[in-house]
């Protein structure tokens, strides 16, 4: 344990990443349909996977798992060959990659964009290790990819041919090669507001993408998964795996010294915080992954979502930016907004005589709030009152936004916080005071 206390951050950060992987291959053996894994592995890598694909339905259990340990381990190698230097960054990126990787994510459909910024760094004689970030951050486009691989241009997957092979390997590879400049150029619209910063390019890229490839050439768009694909799911399995990782964090943290005010510091801190285990150390980072992952996992068992694929995944997506800036403390006036405008659109439905179709347990909408959860910086910075607004609108946009990427991007809600941010922000800017200016009116 003493070891553990000393490990630096970026060390500290890939025995995370270790163990977090480990664990879902353990969790792969332990499954009731193993002796399946490998076929239902073959299944997740050769059927589509555009939002929302639950992979729970597609390939398994245990082949689910498995695909979360072996990209997990994939993204751990990448920064072991390049030598780079995990921070909290890598920690949203390594995160949001194993989130995605139970619906829409898998071991073949990451390789053409990581390519790409292979090739980037080639080309302006960059470091490799500085960007396995975005090479992490390049496959939220992964089922386009997929979609190309073995269906374009037809509405039903023929299976992989060349051609589609070629077609997704020249788009990954120009996606990829792209994306660090967008990816350097997205803060400077959201102002650090949004911290799913990568999906703004992503997002564009998908936008484009879409429009080139189908709108532009008069080829129709396939449909997304089965809505009824979402209906296979297990509470208990999802439970009981969180639980588990979960709460052995919050015990590996007190273990290493963390104790409760030193998260509370965390908690109460007016000012944003953009690494917490720069910032605070190793334990309470920790402590915020446990916490704030039973959080998330309470919220989702309390309204009552299907425990699918899609669900296990959005938790880790969530989860993603508890090293930056993210924690229960600001991210309740979000989850808070959605509700309220939930109940609101309900009412004002009836009134109209509409077909209200997006309660609060809705999938689409469950997974809008894990990426809504992107805007916590605002409540974090403007208090919980603009946190509400934040999460109020980005309830209204969410399921609106697909329709310009197609469902092929996995950063949809994250693309949709950016928006809200380019809406909402400048607004705050100009009306709304701090929580730093309020506090040092009252003294």
């Amino acid at each position: 344990m003493k070891r553990i206390q000393k490990l630096s951050e970026a060390d500290f950060l890939r025995l995370f990443f270790a163990l977090v992987s480990l664990a879902f291959l353990a969790a792969a053996v332990c499954m009731p349909d193993r002796n399946q894994m490998l076929w239902g592995l073959w299944q997740v890598i050769s059927q589509p996977s555009k939002l929302s694909t639950n992979y729970f339905a597609v390939g398994g259990y245990a082949a689910t798992f498995l695909n979360i340990g072996l990209v997990g381990l994939i993204s751990l190698a990448l920064f072991g060959i390049f030598r780079a230097t995990p921070n909290n960054v890598s920690n949203l990126a390594f995160l949001l990659t194993l989130g995605f990787s139970a619906w829409g994510i898998n071991i073949l459909n990451i390789w053409p964009t990581v390519l790409g910024v292979m090739l980037y760094c080639l080309v302006k004689r960059a470091k490799f290790g500085s960007m396995v970030n975005a090479m992490l951050f390049s496959t939220g486009i992964a089922p386009l990819l997929t979609d190309l691989m073995i269906r374009y241009p037809y509405a039903e997957a023929v299976g992989f041919n060349l051609e589609g092979i070629l077609i997704a390997l020249v788009v990954g590879i120009a996606i990829g090669f792209f994306l660090p400049a967008g990816m350097a150029f997205s803060p400077q619209v959201h102002k650090g507001f949004d911290l799913y910063s990568a999906a703004l390019p992503i997002g564009m890229m998908a936008f484009f993408i879409n429009a080139v490839l189908f709108k532009t050439l008069g080829v129709t768009l396939p449909d997304g998964a089965d809505a009824a694909q979402l209906e296979v799911a297990s509470r208990l399995t999802v439970n009981v795996f969180c639980c588990i990782l979960f709460g052995g964090c919050v015990v590996l943290a007190l273990l290493l010294g963390c104790k409760p005010r030193d998260y509370g510091k965390l908690l109460t801190n007016p000012v944003h915080v953009t690494s917490f285990s720069g910032t605070y150390g190793n334990a309470v980072f920790l402590m915020n992954v446990g916490v704030f992952g039973l959080f998330i996992l309470a919220y989702y068992n309390l309204v009552g979502i299907a425990f699918n694929g899609v669900t296990m995944g959005i938790i880790f997506c969530m989860l993603a930016t508890s090293n930056s800036g993210s924690h229960p403390g600001n991210v309740w006036p979000i989850m808070v907004g959605y509700l309220l405008v939930s109940l609101l659109s309900s009412w004002l439905s009836g009134m109209a005589g509409g077909s209200f179709s997006q309660p609060i347990d809705a999938q689409a909408i469950c997974v809008g709030l894990c990426f809504a959860n992107g805007l916590s910086p605002v409540a974090g910075k403007y208090g919980w009152p603009a946190g509400i607004v934040a999460g109020a609108m980005h309830y209204l946009l969410v399921t609106s936004v697909p329709n310009l990427h197609g469902g092929f991007c996995l950063y949809n809600g994250g693309f949709t916080a950016a928006l809200v941010c380019i809406l909402l922000v400048p607004q705050l800017e100009c009306f709304a005071r701090t929580r730093e200016e309020k506090l040092k009116t009252k003294a």
